[in-house]
């Protein structure tokens, strides 16, 4: 069988590329953030006696959560296009 390899001896880039991280690892910081942020703005709640803490609680842990997910995707600058 014939493989797809350059002449050069490389692999092709697009088929052994791998995701750069977990894709469960973005889905666990969101649950996560939601989770422990939801469940302070609960905590909160119970202890000042209101009842709208644990929705900020919950937008702020989704916040997070998305923006740790994009800085764990982040791809380091100059990684691949200095090296060719």
């Amino acid at each position: 069988m014939a493989e797809n390899t350059p002449s050069d001896g490389r692999a092709d880039k697009n088929e052994n590329q791998k995701p750069l991280k977990d894709p469960w690892g973005a889905f666990g910081y969101l649950v996560s953030g939601v989770g422990v942020y939801g469940l302070i703005g609960w905590g909160l709640d119970q202890w000042l006696d209101t009842s709208f803490l644990v929705a900020i609680g919950i937008v702020v842990g989704a916040g997070l959560g998305i923006y740790m997910t994009m800085k764990a995707l982040q791809v380091p600058s100059g990684s691949d296009d200095h090296k060719n």
